[in-house]
C-alpha cells in the first residue's frame, strides 16, 4: 500500500555546499522551519529536543554531504515519522526538496492544510541563503 505523499521544492541561488550545511545544523532550524520549529536545543547523543506549536518533539538529522542527503526523524508524543530530504545542485545554486507522507491519524484534508504551511518556511530558506 502506499502512502499519501507530498514533495515540496525550492530553487535557491546559492552554492549546494552552503545550503547543505545550513540545513544539518539543527541549530539553524528555528530561523528557517519558522512554523514548525519554535526553539530547539541539544538533547540526547543525536537527537536535538524542540519546541513546536503542539508542543515538545525530538529531531534527528541523518546528513550525507557527498550525496546531498538530509533526512531527518521527527519523534512527538503522538507520532514519529521520517522525512526525506536532498539538496541537489542546479547550475550555481542548488534544489532543495523534501517530501512528506501523511501519518495515519492525519485526515487527508489537515495533512494538506498542514503541508502549504512549508511553501512559508520554503519561502525563509531561500530569502536567508540568498542574502546571507
Amino acid at each position: 500500500m502506499l502512502l499519501d505523499s507530498i514533495t515540496k521544492a525550492v530553487s535557491i541561488d546559492a552554492p549546494v555546499a552552503k545550503v547543505f550545511g545550513f540545513l544539518a545544523d539543527a541549530r539553524n532550524w528555528p530561523k528557517w522551519a519558522i512554523v514548525n520549529v519554535k526553539s530547539i536545543a541539544p538533547g540526547d547523543a543525536e537527537w536535538w529536543r524542540m519546541e513546536t506549536p503542539v508542543g515538545s518533539a525530538k529531531l534527528r538529522i541523518r546528513p550525507v554531504a557527498e550525496y546531498g542527503i538530509l533526512d531527518h526523524d521527527f519523534d512527538a508524543p503522538d507520532a514519529s515519522w521520517t522525512v526525506p530530504a536532498r539538496v541537489v545542485p542546479n547550475g550555481s545554486g542548488c534544489e532543495f526538496l523534501i517530501t512528506f507522507y501523511r501519518p495515519p491519524h492525519f485526515t487527508r484534508e489537515f495533512f494538506e492544510q498542514q503541508i502549504a504551511l512549508v511553501d512559508k518556511e520554503l519561502a525563509q530558506l531561500k530569502a536567508l541563503m540568498e542574502t546571507a
